[in-house]
């Protein structure tokens, strides 16, 4: 029997396990095993900056991930017995922003990003690195807090991620026009994943890219402002050739794309 590489994928503020579509049918086809949680930051349950629940959902968000790879196989076992098909050592968390809203919250990623070994400044150095990812994925992931607006310093507090622990190999996507709401930088904002992130580590900016990469939510999502199937079919497919590289299942595709150029790499 041939086991089936997993990814565990963390949504963006607000949304659920119900989008990402374009990317979850894609990696599926790919070969992968695709897990996605509904976070309590789902729009449904309507949790605004005046909620007490709010300061802590960056917790919450890592607790289910945690939650989530401690209990795979009962999932798993859930779907038809797809436990017995999935190969433990050959598991990713993958995340994107924390929603593409007018905001602009980056959770998914920030909240993948614990996991592969980042730290939240003002937390003690807490550590919520899970044994089981062997490789990450961080999607428009929030840079460092030292350039927040005024907005997000006083609402978001906690969206300050220290990348210089993160040594889970990872791939880190950007887009080339993504500006954020909350950050008085530019795109590069969304790189400080890679560059401040010790080897090793790999970066693909997507040129004209915004927040959500063209739509990766779903064509019915209306936060998307760059609305391009080929730009999502670009990142959904990167990362599918990312990790099964990564993996050593099959390099191939992650070398003709990193030969076509926009890709940077460190290794050591």
């Amino acid at each position: 029997m041939i086991l089936l590489p997993v990814i565990v994928f963390s949504h963006g503020n607000a949304w659920s396990m119900d989008g990402y579509g374009p990317l979850a049918d894609r990696w599926a086809a790919a070969g992968f095993v695709v897990v996605q949680p509904t976070h309590l930051d789902w729009r449904r349950n309507g949790i605004g900056f005046e909620d007490p629940r709010y300061a802590t959902i960056w917790r919450v968000r890592i607790a289910d991930l945690h939650a989530i790879l401690d209990h795979l196989d009962a999932i798993l076992a859930q779907a038809g017995g797809l436990d017995a098909r999935i190969d433990h050592d050959r598991i990713a968390a993958a995340g994107h922003s924390w929603g593409a809203q007018t905001a602009g919250h980056s959770w998914g990623a920030q909240t993948v990003g614990t996991l592969l070994g980042a730290r939240v400044l003002g937390t003690d150095g807490e550590d919520f690195t899970h044994p089981a990812v062997r490789a990450g994925v961080l999607i428009a992931a929030t840079g460092t807090g030292d350039s927040l607006t005024p907005f997000a310093a006083e609402h978001l507090p906690f969206m300050k991620p220290d990348y210089a622990t993160m040594t889970t190999p990872a791939l880190v996507i950007a887009g080339g026009n993504d500006q954020s709401a909350l950050s008085t930088r530019g795109p590069d904002w969304f790189t400080d994943a890679y560059h401040l992130s010790p080897a090793p580590k790999s970066l693909l900016t997507i040129a004209g890219g915004e927040h959500t990469l063209g739509g990766l939510a779903g064509e019915k999502v209306a936060e998307t402002t760059d609305e391009d199937p080929s730009r999502v079919a670009l990142v959904a497919d990167a990362v599918a050739a990312y990790l099964l590289d990564a993996f050593k299942l099959d390099g191939t595709a992650w070398t003709a794309l990193a030969g076509e150029g926009g890709v940077q790499s460190k290794l050591s």
